[in-house]
């Protein structure tokens, strides 16, 4: 399986195509489990490419976890979650209620 993701351009910040847009979160990123999805995903990248909206659209690894999208490599783990020095920052620190 292959999920999408980019850096927003106007921030930085690593997101992933899910549901007609992109999220912060990889937890529900859109899957492509065959070929003709994965193509489909990438001309959704590379369109967002065009339209200045991200940069670094890449195709990745991913498997569902307890029901919940997860990237496969280490570094798109890291991507996903945070600093790996603190658990306080990025998007692996407890969300405010």
């Amino acid at each position: 399986m292959k999920i999408l993701t980019a850096n927003r351009l106007t921030d930085g910040i690593a997101v992933w195509y899910a549901d007609g847009g992109w999220a912060e979160t990889v937890d529900h990123a859109d899957l492509a489990h065959d070929k003709a999805a994965e193509d489909r995903l990438e001309a959704t990248g590379a369109k967002a490419y065009a339209a200045n909206e991200v940069v670094d659209v890449n195709l990745i690894d991913a498997e569902v976890v307890n029901g919940v999208v997860q990237p496969v490599r280490l570094r798109e783990k890291i991507r996903a979650a945070g600093p790996t020095i603190r658990n306080d920052l990025g998007k692996q620190a407890p969300r405010a209620a």
